[in-house]
C-alpha cells in the first residue's frame, strides 16, 4: 500500500485545538485563582495590630496615672486621694461594663441611636474575629479594637469627676457614672462612630444602603475623628450640669482654693500629652501616612494652645503661670481631637491658638459671669474646647486650607468639600450631643440624689474627702 503524503496544512486544526484547550485551561486557572483570592478574607497586618496595642496602652496611661495626677494636683491636699480614687474606680468599673454590654450597645447594628446585643458579654468575639478599619480590605483583630474603644469609654466619665471634685459622695459618683455611661456615652458613640465599614460601599446603591444602617450623626455627615463630640462635649456638658446641681463648694468665692501641687499638674499634663498620641493617632486604626499626619497635628496644636494661653495670661494678668500653660495644652488637645484626621498642620496650629485663647476666656470671664463652681474647669476646657474643635473641623477640613475633606468610598476618592454643608453637619453633632448629654445628666443626677444623695455633709467637706470618704491621707509627714 502506498501512503499518499499528508497535505502541508493538515496540522493546523490540531494545533488550533491544542491552543484553544491551553487558553481555556489558563483562563480557568486564572479565574479560580481570582476566586480563591476574593474568597480569602483579609488578615490583619502585624504592624497595624502592634500600633493599636500600643495606642490602647497609651490611652490607659492618660487616665491612670495622667488624669489622676492632673486633677489631683489641682485640688486641695485634703481631697487629692478622693479625686484619684474616683478616677481609678470609675475607669475600672466602666471597663467591666464595656465588656458586659457597652461594646455591643455602641458598636453593633440596632437603630440610628442604639446598637444591639449581638456582642453582649463579648459573645462571638475570638482571636480570629476581625473588624474593618478606614481602608477597604484592611482589618484589625476585634479584640484590639474593643480594647482600644474600651479605654475611650472608660476615660470619658473620668473627665466629669473634675467638675464636682471636693464635694460629691463616692457612692453617688459611681452610681451616676453607671447611668451616664449607659444612656449618654454609649448612644452618642453609636450615633457618631457606628457604620458598616468601607467594604460595604461598592457602588452608589450599596453605599446608600450601608449609610442607612449607620449612626444618626454619621448619617448627617458629622466628622469626629477621635472624640470631640463623643468624649469632650459629652463629658463637658455633664460636668456643667453636675456643677450646677451640686452647688458651690463651701467657701467658694470667699476662701482661696489654689492647686496644692502644681508640679503634679505639670506631670499629669505631660502624661496626658504623650498618651493623647494613642488617643488620636490610634483612632486611624492603621499605621499609615495619615496616622503620621494625625501625630503631627496633635503635636503642634497642643504646643500652639499652650503658647496662646500662656501669652494671653501674661498680657492680661502680668505673669504667665505653669497652671495656665498646662491648661492651655489640654485645651489644644481637646480642640484638635475631632479635627486631627481631617485638617493639615497649619490648620491645627490655628485651631490650637484659638483654643488656648477661647478656653482661657471660658474658665475666667464666662465662668465668673454665670457664677457656677466647676472645680477643675471641665466644661470650660472640655465642653467649650470640644465645641470649638468640632466646628473648626468643618472649616479646616477644606482642601483649600490644607485639609483632607471627607472620603467618598464609592468613588474611592476624597469627597467634594462644601463649607456650609459641613458646618451644618458639625452643628448637628454639637447640638445633638449638648442636648442629649444635658438631659441624661440631669435625670441621672436626680435619680442618684433620690437614691443615695449627691453631696457629702458640710462637716465632711470641711474635713476633706480623703479622710471622710476613704479613711486615708495623701500626706502624713
Amino acid at each position: 500500500m502506498i501512503l499518499s503524503p499528508r497535505p502541508a496544512g493538515a496540522t493546523r486544526p490540531l494545533k488550533l485545538a491544542w491552543g484553544l484547550a491551553l487558553l481555556g485551561a489558563l483562563l480557568t486557572l486564572t479565574s479560580n485563582l481570582a476566586f480563591a483570592q476574593a474568597a480569602t478574607p483579609p488578615t490583619p497586618d502585624k504592624g497595624d495590630t502592634a500600633w493599636m496595642l500600643i495606642s490602647t496602652a497609651l490611652v490607659l496611661m492618660m487616665a491612670v496615672p495622667g488624669l489622676g495626677l492632673f486633677y489631683g494636683g489641682m485640688v486641695r491636699s485634703k481631697n487629692v486621694l478622693s479625686v484619684c480614687m474616683q478616677i481609678f474606680m470609675t475607669f475600672s468599673l466602666m471597663s467591666v461594663l464595656w465588656c458586659v454590654y457597652g461594646y455591643s450597645v455602641a458598636f453593633t447594628g440596632g437603630n440610628a441611636f442604639f446598637g444591639g446585643f449581638d456582642r453582649l458579654f463579648l459573645q462571638g468575639v475570638n482571636p480570629a474575629s476581625v473588624v474593618a478599619t478606614w481602608s477597604k480590605g484592611v482589618v484589625i483583630p476585634e479584640y484590639v479594637y474593643l480594647a482600644f474603644q474600651c479605654t475611650f469609654a472608660a476615660i470619658t466619665p473620668c473627665l466629669i469627676v473634675g467638675a464636682f471634685a471636693e464635694r460629691m459622695k463616692f457612692s453617688a459618683v459611681l452610681l451616676f457614672m453607671v447611668l451616664w455611661f449607659t444612656f449618654s456615652y454609649l448612644p452618642i458613640a453609636h450615633m457618631v462612630w457606628f457604620w458598616a465599614g468601607p467594604d460595604a460601599y461598592t457602588d452608589a446603591n450599596a453605599g446608600a444602603a450601608a449609610t442607612a444602617t449607620a449612626g444618626f450623626l454619621f448619617q448627617k455627615g458629622a466628622l469626629d475623628f477621635a472624640g470631640g463630640t463623643v468624649v469632650h462635649i459629652n463629658a463637658g456638658i455633664a460636668g456643667l450640669v453636675g456643677a450646677l446641681m451640686l452647688g458651690k463648694r463651701v467657701g467658694y468665692g470667699t476662701t482661696a482654693m489654689p492647686p496644692h501641687n502644681v508640679p503634679m499638674v505639670m506631670m499629669g499634663t505631660a502624661l496626658l500629652w504623650v498618651g493623647w498620641f494613642g488617643f488620636n493617632v490610634g483612632s486611624n486604626l492603621e499605621a499609615t501616612g495619615l496616622a503620621a499626619m494625625v501625630f503631627t497635628n496633635t503635636f503642634v496644636a497642643t504646643a500652639a494652645a499652650a503658647c496662646a494661653w500662656s501669652f494671653a495670661e501674661w498680657f492680661l494678668r502680668g505673669t504667665p503661670t505653669m497652671l495656665g500653660g498646662a491648661s492651655g495644652a489640654i485645651a489644644g488637645l481637646v480642640a484638635i481631637t475631632p479635627a486631627c484626621g481631617y485638617v493639615g498642620p497649619m490648620g491645627s496650629i490655628v485651631i490650637g491658638l484659638l483654643a488656648g485663647v477661647v478656653c482661657l476666656w471660658s474658665v475666667s470671664w464666662l465662668k465668673h459671669a454665670l457664677g457656677y463652681d466647676d472645680s477643675l474647669d471641665v466644661f470650660g476646657v472640655h465642653g467649650v474646647g470640644g465645641i470649638l474643635g468640632a466646628m473648626l473641623t468643618g472649616v479646616f477640613a477644606d482642601p483649600a486650607l490644607g485639609g483632607q475633606s471627607w472620603y467618598d468610598y464609592v468613588a474611592n476618592a476624597p469627597g467634594e468639600f462644601n463649607l456650609v454643608g459641613q458646618l451644618t453637619s458639625q452643628a448637628w453633632a454639637v447640638g445633638t450631643t449638648v442636648v442629649w448629654s444635658a438631659v441624661v445628666s440631669f435625670i441621672a443626677f436626680k435619680i442618684v440624689d433620690l437614691v443615695v444623695g449627691l453631696r457629702v455633709s458640710e462637716e465632711h467637706e470641711r474635713e476633706g474627702l480623703d479622710t471622710a470618704q476613704h479613711g486615708e491621707r495623701a500626706y502624713t509627714g
